[in-house]
């Protein structure tokens, strides 16, 4: 497959949709993208208000495809994001009807309401694309995507989520406050409902598989994948980190990388690429020095470390 400037267009469409609902974050927006066409599952993390369900919900709405929102709580079980056997007295045996996991686009809201129990029953979904019940295994649609978001700075009530749960995510972001004249068009908009009530699906589902496919076959120089594992060694052995990133970080790292690259219209990966998804690809996956193991780390100082190891690392000539 060839990738060209017509399918950066593509992407840059997708991109421009979900920017109608989500003013003056192109950036933020082209992470998500970014996560969606490589495989991968992204987690937002910011305060209330400033967008993390629209973000969510407009991307979801640009594709034609399956979306299904699920707003966790307390008291939210295992089967009620899976699915459960149910007797049939008809045909005298059980049926499995499906949760709200079984489609291709999952808002998993204030995924950090809900109990460790019910947070793990994501893993196998996130990491194989397929579900395990009574014995039996379930594929996933395809694409599959799961877009959670969590307010780092809320404690009462709240379930923070286990490393092996983080590292299965393969961005997390922050979409942060508008600037003043962003905010004033928002103001000026007056949505009689959602921000992204109006959008309309630019993308199919084939179009947005074969988007997929073609990050698969970009290519990567081996000088850029010892590139990036630099980085990620560098992170095993900063004495500002107690803990490095994850193998998984560096193959998140390779896939986010080429996904850039297919973005702008390239087959072939540049450092640029890298250096521009390393930050939201590392910094959830390391703990920070001295600091107690919670939200607070996995923020802005999280973040700075990352980019300071970046900048630190020898870029190949």
């Amino acid at each position: 497959m060839q990738v060209d400037m017509e399918t950066a267009a593509r992407i840059s469409l997708l991109q421009k949709n979900v920017e109608k609902a989500i003013k003056g974050k192109s950036h933020v927006v082209r992470l998500a993208v970014i996560t969606l066409l490589a495989r991968g599952h992204l987690l937002i993390e910011d305060v209330p208000g400033v967008g993390k369900t629209t973000l969510a919900h407009s991307l979801a709405r640009s594709l034609n495809c399956s979306f299904k929102r699920i707003q966790f709580t307390s008291d939210m079980l295992p089967s009620d994001i899976l699915g459960v056997s149910v007797y049939n007295p008809i045909q005298k045996e059980f049926e499995f009807k499906s949760g709200p996991i079984f489609s291709n686009v999952v808002l998993a809201d204030e995924i950090n309401r809900t109990s460790p129990k019910t947070q793990s029953s994501l893993l196998e979904a996130m990491n194989e694309s397929q579900v395990s019940i009574d014995k039996e295994t379930y594929p996933l649609p395809r694409p599959f995507i799961v877009i959670a978001t969590q307010n780092p700075l809320e404690y009462q009530g709240t379930f923070p989520l286990p490393e092996s749960q983080l590292d299965r995510f393969m961005m997390r972001i922050r979409i942060g406050y508008p600037q003043i004249d962003d905010e004033k068009e928002i103001l000026k908009a007056e949505w009689p409902g959602s921000p992204c009530s109006d959008l309309a699906p630019v993308l199919s589902v084939e179009e947005v598989l074969h988007l997929q496919e073609m990050v698969d076959t970009v290519r990567m120089d081996e000088s850029l994948m010892d590139y990036i594992l630099h980085i990620v060694g560098a992170t095993r052995s900063s004495k500002n980190l107690e803990v490095g990133a994850s193998p998984r970080g560096g193959l998140f790292l390779m896939k986010a990388s080429k996904a850039m690259a297919v973005s702008r219209g390239r087959g072939y990966c540049i450092p640029d690429d890298i250096k521009g998804v390393a930050v939201p690809v590392l910094a959830h996956r390391v703990v920070v020095a001295g600091r107690f193991n919670f939200y607070g780390q996995r923020g802005e100082e999280a973040e700075r470390i990352i980019q300071d190891l970046v900048e630190s690392v020898p870029v190949p000539l």
